[in-house]
């Protein structure tokens, strides 16, 4: 029997039983229940909240949109209707009215497992013979903050009037995002970000950005906070107190599963996520797959970008579906920062690469694109390891964003550093630099005293 309502308190029908079914309806849970329905599948897709989850409600979208308003002097209102404008334009993508017309079944509800491969959705019934979780995450609200007015990146956007004074505790990438936006509206800002700012990227790429940032106007506090009160005020490890308008907490996330009773299936789940295999199959349940911010796979840990959900639901669509073998890399992902200028990066930064590992790099004040634009701050850094193989870049200036996407193909085809010096660019063009970088690196053996007098006995021969 087919579902005939999926309003939350109508009375509807379920069907007896799916070849799949899918709790939350983010980016990865979408993609997979898009593949299943296209197969002809009999798939149902679960949602407690919105259609596209956070990325389209409350991250990614609605932020990049603050941040172009804000970086082209929009003003804050202009700023709100560009974000309700975005969301609203992508979301027919992702509603449910586009997955009942390609066959899934939308169910509006809370699921809680109550057996291995059965779930219950508002008192109806569910099996199926695959199940994928992929509830997302939520944010960690530290304990001293619990009980005081604040915002989070699911609710700064209700916020009607610019802050006058925009506090943000965290130091990670959307702290930096949400610290931009408000800063080039109008809004002092001050992040309390802890004993380092963007503790995960390299820090030769992390420097440029925050004096970029800090010479725009923003405070950053390298201290950890350690209590607050109604103000909002903070309360410092040395004593001392930050008192603002508004509060931003951006302390990172935490898996969203509470509510899904995993014991009753078996799965297993750890500090920071549901664990899986490089497959993404649950550990306990090899029925049970897990995919996005929820999953913690063995051995690489939670990666939680949207594009990563995209992949594991790749992953899954093989493994599931077409029980074709599929695992996930082991190198970092693609990353990046979108403030202004942007940070990106992929695979190892030089720290991560250990002993041996060595870098190149080109700064955008030497390159002809960046001179004529006036915007030369930043750079490319290429890491290399021992055999100098390529094994992670990062960029840090304007349009960064755009440029890893050459070094992420690269690394996914294992290219040669040789194929990138001999690559024609168009010039002038920021690409240009990591050319130049490998071409510095070449340059210094082939002009080495041994090649020279090889060269000049070469001139000589008829």
């Amino acid at each position: 029997m087919a579902i005939t309502s999926t309003s939350p308190g109508d009375r509807y029908r379920v069907s007896d039983h799916f070849d799949l079914a899918v709790i939350g309806a983010g980016s990865a849970g979408l993609s997979v229940t898009y593949a299943a329905a296209r197969l002809g599948l009999r798939v149902a897709i679960i949602e407690r909240g919105r259609m596209g989850g956070e990325c389209l409600n409350a991250g990614c979208v609605p932020s990049k949109a603050l941040l172009a308003a804000a970086h082209r002097s929009e003003g804050f209102t202009a700023a709100r209707q560009r974000i309700a404008a975005a969301i609203a334009t992508i979301a027919p993508v992702d509603s449910a009215e586009r997955y009942r017309s390609l066959g899934a079944e939308v169910i509006q509800g809370t699921a809680r497992f109550t057996g291995r491969q059965s779930f219950d959705v508002n008192g109806k019934a569910i099996t199926a013979r695959r199940i994928v979780i992929a509830t997302g995450s939520r944010p960690k609200i530290p304990g001293f903050c619990q009980n005081i007015p604040h915002f989070t990146n699911e609710t700064i956007w209700d916020v009607a009037e610019l802050p006058r004074h925009l506090v943000i505790l965290g130091g990670g990438p959307m702290a930096f995002e949400m610290a931009d936006a408000f800063n080039a509206l109008g809004s002092i800002v001050t992040m309390v970000g802890g004993d380092q700012l963007l503790p995960r990227e390299d820090p030769e790429l992390a420097a440029p950005l925050i004096a970029a940032l800090q010479a725009g106007g923003v405070t950053f506090i390298t201290q950890r906070a350690i209590a607050a009160r109604p103000g909002p005020v903070l309360v410092l490890a040395d004593g001392s107190e930050i008192t603002g308008s508004h509060l931003l907490i951006a302390t990172g996330r935490q898996v969203d599963a509470g509510t899904l009773n995993l014991e009753a299936a078996g799965v297993q789940q750890g500090p920071n996520g549901i664990l899986t295999d490089s497959g993404l199959r649950c550990i306990g349940n090899k029925a049970v797959f897990a995919a996005g911010d929820v999953a913690a796979p063995q051995g690489i840990g939670p990666q939680r970008f949207t594009h990563i959900a995209g992949l594991h639901a790749s992953i899954i669509i093989k493994r599931a579906l077409f029980r074709l073998p599929a695992s996930l890399p082991k190198m970092p992902p693609v990353r990046v920062v979108y403030t202004k200028p942007e940070l990106a990066q992929v695979g190892f930064t030089q720290g991560q690469a250990g002993p041996g590992s060595k870098s190149l790099t080109w700064p955008f004040a030497e390159n002809d694109r960046a001179i004529a634009d006036g915007e030369t701050t930043g750079l490319v850094k290429l890491v290399l390891d021992s055999h100098n193989r390529l094994i992670g870049a990062g960029i840090t200036g304007p349009g960064a964003g755009e440029m890893i996407g050459l070094y992420a193909l690269m690394l996914a085809q294992k290219t040669k550093l040789s194929a990138l010096a001999s690559l024609v660019l168009p010039y002038p063009t920021r690409a240009e630099a990591g050319k130049r970088a490998v071409g510095a690196h070449f340059a210094t053996k082939i002009f080495a005293a041994g090649p020279s007098r090889l060269v000049k006995l070469l001139s000589r021969l008829p």
